[in-house]
This record gives structure tokens, C-alpha cells and sequence, in this order.
């Protein structure tokens, strides 16, 4: 396996563990909110390998790409109970990202959307370079980083419209806000018109007409913290039938 395959790996968990340690300290010590800590977390999960990949390059294979999957699942495992409240580093992560009202739950919930996520992104990438569509890859989860990590800041902050989600595995019901949902529309707005040199006129039409209402919906009624792989799914498809007109 590819040697440099493994340092690209290992400085990006390097990276986000140090960026997860900072968002539990700003959280513990300086009572930031974990709302924004947890977003800056998200950012990064979807900035920090992009820049890494860029910096360290490998050939690229399904193969690699599972193993990556892989690696970034197992990782979790640090995060459980007898290790977290054993390992003073850990725990201080832990904290950049534990939602006090998503609690026992926070685990659960991060590491079975971190599955989904791969399980859904993983065919989507065969597909799209199967029909010489990998320049799209990247545009669903732009909307979806942008777009979803700026729903909650920006919900908590100025959200004054709050409507009902349900979460999985829990009867509790949790809020989302209007203003919160409009950032995935502003942003799936603003990646499409980035992306406007690669699809004909017609495809740019109609993604600007269709896939801004498809990817608000869909964050609006995914389970709460299960957005993420539900956006990329309706992302995906949308984007694959659009690119056949």
C-alpha cells in the first residue's frame, strides 16, 4: 500500500484531533456554546482533508478510499465511555462536540451518521467517474458542509421561526429554525452558480430552479444530526438525473 497513503492519513487525524482539543477548550473554559464549537468542528472534517489531499498526494483508488472509511470510523472508538472519561485529552475533545441536549446519544448518533455518510458517498463517487461526472463530485458536499454548518450557528443565533424534527433511536423532539434551513438554500445556490461552467444552460437551469428547494427539504426533515447523509443522498441523485438532460 502506498506510503504516503499513511501520512496522509495520519496528519489529517493529527489535524482534527487539534482542532477538536481547541473546540473542547473553548467550550469548557470559555463557555462557547457547543452549537458553534460542534460547527467548527464540522468545517473542518470537510476543509482539513481537501487542503491535506492537495498537499499529499496519492493514487487514488476505491481500495484506498475504503480503507480511509475505515480508518475515520474506527477512530471514534477513542470517544467511548471507559476511554473518555480515563483520557483527559480525549474527554476535553469530546466536549468540542457533546450537545448537552443530545446526550447519551452523541456517539450513536456521530458515528451511525458517519457510516451512512460513507455508504452513501462511496457508490456516488463509482457512479459519477463511471460516467465521467467526478468534476461534480465535490458540489453536493460543498452545499452540505457549507450549507448545514452554517444552519445551526446561524440558526441559534438569529433563528426566531422554529419548527419540529424528530432524532432516531429517541422520542425527544428537536428544533430547527427557518432561518437556519435558508442557509443550505443560499449556499446550494451560491455552489451551483460556481459550478455553472460544467453543466450545459438547460442542467444550470434547472439545478438553480430544482436543487436549492431538493436540499432545504431534505435538511428540514432529516432526523436531527442525521442531515448529513441524507443531504448527500438527495444531493446525488438530483445532481446525476439533471446532468442527463
Amino acid at each position: 500500500m502506498e506510503p504516503l497513503f499513511f501520512v496522509n492519513q495520519a496528519i489529517k487525524l493529527f489535524s482534527l484531533y487539534l482542532i477538536q482539543y481547541g473546540c473542547g477548550l473553548l467550550a469548557v473554559y470559555k463557555s462557547v456554546k457547543v452549537n458553534y464549537t460542534r460547527k467548527i468542528i464540522h468545517f473542518s472534517l470537510f476543509l482539513i482533508p481537501l487542503l491535506i489531499d492537495e498537499a499529499i498526494v496519492y493514487e487514488r483508488t476505491i481500495g484506498l478510499l475504503l480503507v480511509s472509511a475505515v480508518i475515520s470510523i474506527a477512530t471514534l472508538i477513542i470517544y467511548i465511555a471507559p476511554v473518555r472519561q480515563r483520557v483527559s485529552v480525549v474527554n476535553m475533545m469530546f466536549s468540542g462536540f457533546d450537545r448537552p441536549e443530545d446526550r447519551p446519544m452523541t456517539l450513536l448518533w456521530l458515528s451511525t451518521q458517519a457510516i451512512a455518510g460513507y455508504l452513501v458517498i462511496i457508490p456516488f463517487l463509482v457512479l459519477y467517474v463511471y460516467h465521467d461526472m467526478e468534476h461534480l463530485i465535490l458540489l453536493p458536499l460543498l452545499i452540505t458542509g457549507i450549507g448545514d454548518g452554517l444552519a445551526e450557528p446561524v440558526g441559534v443565533r438569529f433563528g426566531r421561526h422554529k419548527y419540529q424534527v424528530r432524532a432516531l433511536f429517541s422520542d425527544k423532539k428537536y428544533y430547527r429554525t427557518l432561518e437556519g434551513s435558508a442557509c443550505v438554500f443560499f449556499a446550494s445556490v451560491a455552489i451551483i452558480a460556481i459550478y455553472h461552467a460544467s453543466l450545459s444552460f438547460p442542467q444550470f437551469v434547472v439545478a438553480m430552479l430544482v436543487m436549492p428547494a431538493i436540499m432545504t427539504l431534505t435538511e428540514a426533515f432529516s432526523p436531527h444530526t442525521w442531515d448529513t447523509p441524507t443531504l448527500f443522498l438527495a444531493g446525488y441523485l438530483a445532481l446525476f438525473g439533471i446532468k442527463f438532460i
